[in-house]
């Protein structure tokens, strides 16, 4: 009898490879090297004695070998995660509540698609939001009133108090309208944004990367305007009333109807981060970190332009 050499990890190799698009972000979502993740894909492609998938296809397309793999790979893997849930609820207990505290408007966008991936996974978890914007998620943490929350920095004066999970990482776009005389540079400066209105959420100043990280240490000062709604913002941008910056995951699909323009902020690029922190007590509870792989997952599937941390 031929013994196989297919292991958990092929599997998942394989699904990410599907779900990701390409070797680069499979290697990502699996935190290998994409030297690593190509040994294994070889690996089984010597022992089948066929490529598993076109190399020179984006997406992926797989052979019929690499699809038989791939249905063995969903029937599979929802039961070894289902099984190693249960032994986790048999050994820890089985309840818990997770109330989400966010400091960002543009949070939900993928946040509700990963509470609702992980309310199909774990239906005993009181999992809620705590309503309204915060400007200190991690104070409500302190409070009481909160068990996770949704930030952009990290407080090193939080050292050993708080634990903080790296989410992801991704792109901001200053946003203009089309014509706009700005759309002529293949990327904005500070001095850019000098005598253009910025319109940003009416949020601290420490809270915005744009002014955070570029236009406070170069002493730029713009003209302000704000407004609680990202599509406000973007209807403002559209009819010329000033510029914005948001994630580029969060204004895609605006973009790619041709609403409002987009450029990058400096030569390389202006990046933010987001990370969930929890009180320690909470971060070995299995459902605390299914959660965060789950959403670290669904958002760098789904989302344009993510980079895990």
């Amino acid at each position: 009898m031929m013994q196989s050499i297919l292991e958990i990890r092929h599997l998942r190799t394989l699904q990410a490879l599907r779900d990701s698009g390409s070797l680069v972000r499979a290697a990502q979502l699996l935190n290998l090297t994409q030297s690593a993740l190509s040994h294994q894909i070889k690996l089984l492609e010597d022992r089948y004695g066929t490529p598993l998938f076109e190399r020179k296809s984006v997406p992926p397309q797989f052979s019929a070998t690499g699809a038989r793999l791939l249905q063995l790979a969903d029937a599979v893997l929802p039961q070894v995660e289902t099984a190693e849930r249960d032994v986790a609820r048999l050994s820890q207990g089985q309840g818990g509540q997770m109330r989400i505290a966010v400091e960002c408007h543009t949070c939900f966008d993928w946040l509700m698609p990963a509470m609702d991936a992980f309310r199909a996974r774990w239906p005993e978890v009181e999992l809620d939001i705590v309503s309204g914007f915060h400007a200190d998620p991690v104070g409500l943490l302190h409070q009481g009133r909160a068990d996770l929350a949704i930030v952009s920095e990290l407080d090193a004066g939080e050292a050993g108090a708080v634990d903080y999970h790296p989410l992801f990482g991704f792109e901001i776009r200053a946003l203009l309208a089309h014509g706009h005389p700005l759309l002529d540079k293949p990327f904005l400066q500070a001095q850019d944004f000098a005598d253009q209105t910025l319109i940003t959420y009416p949020v601290p100043d420490e809270m915005l990367d744009l002014v955070r990280q570029v236009l406070e240490p170069a002493g730029v000062r713009p003209p302000r305007r704000t407004t609680e709604l990202t599509v406000a913002m973007l209807q403002l941008v559209a009819s010329g009333r000033g510029v914005a910056a948001l994630p580029l995951w969060a204004v895609q699909g605006y973009l790619d109807r041709g609403y409002v323009a987009a450029r990058p902020i400096g030569a390389r690029g202006l990046r933010g981060e987001l990370h969930a922190a929890c009180l320690p007590q909470l971060s070995p509870r299995p459902f605390l970190q299914d959660f965060v792989r789950v959403t670290r997952e669904t958002s760098f599937v789904t989302l344009k332009g993510v980079e895990l941390l």
